[in-house]
């Protein structure tokens, strides 16, 4: 059996990435933390369209967590393939610098990418003995270019894209890539607070960006066909930002 993995699978984003994958024929392995009925219910559209998945609940944040869980799945299906992982799991937590205190920093640190570290390593074990895999990692337009009140944020998806262009030269011999999207302001719970008015007008195409539209490049990424594609960043972001 082929597999997916993606992490921060009951919303947003995650839960469309899933969704695609799954149409894909992968089974798709949907994580999350504490949204259990989210997940579920990306699930439950996964199976309705004859889909294929289960749930694999564990904090991206803590590395005991990630290999107690993501290890042990691992070692219990040996027959099967895990050929994708998306890296799509983050927090984000708003504040000017000059206030931002300690734990603001280190949880976004510790969720957006020491989980990328953690999760990727036990993962790439396999793509290797295979000698194929599909690395996507979600970034964001902040970690290109910087947005204010956004410094942990951004310093953790810049750290992402750098770690990318990274692994992508030290596997590229064995069949694997290694990419990542970076989506500026997607129509999700983490712009809800956001002006949609406001935002538009900073956006040449004069609109959000949707979920799908992200799942569509991740998807792109994760097939056969981008094999000559690796170590770059998509950005998805309306023309704010290239």
């Amino acid at each position: 059996m082929n597999c997916a993995l993606v992490t921060g699978g009951s919303r947003g984003i995650g839960k469309a990435i899933c969704i695609r994958l799954a149409s894909m024929g992968y089974h798709v392995l949907i994580n999350y933390k504490s949204n259990a009925s989210g997940a579920e219910d990306t699930l439950k559209t996964i199976r309705k369209s004859n889909g294929s998945g289960e749930l694999l609940p564990f904090d991206v944040s803590k590395r005991q967590e990630i290999g107690d869980t993501l290890g042990l799945w691992i070692e219990d299906h040996k027959e099967d393939s895990l050929e994708v992982l998306v890296n799509n799991a983050g927090i984000k937590d708003d504040v000017l610098m000059m206030w931002m205190k300690d734990e603001q920093w280190e949880n976004v640190l510790r969720t957006n990418l020491d989980s990328f570290f953690y999760i990727t390593r036990i993962v790439l074990n396999g793509m290797l003995l295979k000698k194929y895999g599909r690395i996507i990692n979600v970034a964001s337009l902040s970690g290109q270019k910087g947005l204010p009140g956004q410094t942990n944020y951004a310093a953790a998806k810049g750290g992402l894209i750098a770690a990318t262009k990274s692994l992508a030269q030290e596997v590229g011999r064995r069949g694997i890539t290694v990419n990542a999207v970076a989506p500026g302001f997607i129509s999700t719970d983490m712009t809800g607070s956001l002006s949609e008015k406001e935002m538009k007008a900073l956006i040449p195409a004069n609109r959000l960006g949707t979920p799908e539209e992200v799942a569509h490049v991740v998807a792109f990424l994760a097939s056969h066909e981008s094999g000559y594609i690796t170590g770059e960043v998509i950005s998805i972001n309306g023309g704010m930002y290239s």
